[in-house]
């Protein structure tokens, strides 16, 4: 009972924290749509089964031993963020009631992959997921039970960016923040830049 509390308290702080997924959810809720918002939640939350995934077959002990790969990692999930954040840097200015740039527009499939590769890549869940399960969860701990705690920690990120995704597309709040969409797109890409150098710096730090 002890673990399963630990697990979930940990996970909630975690998911709240605002990060990079945070920010992408917000931003596509935003500006393209609810259906979006919510596609890019499911996408995080089939980044999350990655990182549980390789946690519950060992890879992330492998991982974290070999600090050339780990490190390796972190540096491409940072790379991947400051490339995103930097799409959103350059994205055209759109006037109100004009049709989006070609390159600006985005299915609800891209926003799944959007998402998933936010989270795939990002070094912060990276960083917890392997935290929880070799910290937290005892080596004793039955593989169905560590599959369960898999389990809520990815219901817990769909579920708080779903919630996410709602709100921010809601037509009174969207409605008038959609005049500012190159402003948003400055601003969330600033974020995600952030993001990425910072975790960068971490991760060549000894």
């Amino acid at each position: 009972m002890t673990e399963l509390l630990l697990v979930i308290t940990i996970t909630i702080l975690a998911v709240l924290s605002p990060g990079a997924d945070f920010a992408l959810v917000t931003r596509n809720s935003l500006l393209l749509s609810r259906r979006h918002g919510v596609f890019t939640a499911l996408g995080i939350g089939l980044g999350v089964m990655v990182h549980i995934g390789y946690s519950l077959l060992g890879v992330g002990v492998l991982l974290q031993q070999s600090l050339l790969w780990f490190t390796g990692l972190k540096i491409a999930g940072a790379l991947y963020l400051i490339y995103l954040g930097i799409k959103l840097l350059r994205s055209p200015e759109q006037r109100p009631g004009e049709e989006p740039a070609e390159g600006a527009r985005m299915s609800t499939w891209g926003a799944l992959r959007s998402g998933f590769l936010t989270n795939a890549l990002n070094p912060k869940t990276m960083i917890f997921v392997l935290s929880l399960f070799m910290q937290v969860i005892q080596p004793g701990t039955a593989l169905p039970v560590q599959i369960g705690y898999g389990a809520i920690i990815v219901l817990a990120h769909v579920l708080w960016f779903v919630l996410v995704a709602l709100f921010f597309s809601a037509p009174a709040i969207a409605g008038r923040l959609l005049a500012y969409k190159r402003r948003i797109d400055q601003l969330f890409g600033a974020v995600l830049v952030g993001f990425g150098l910072l975790l960068s710096v971490l991760s060549v730090r000894p």
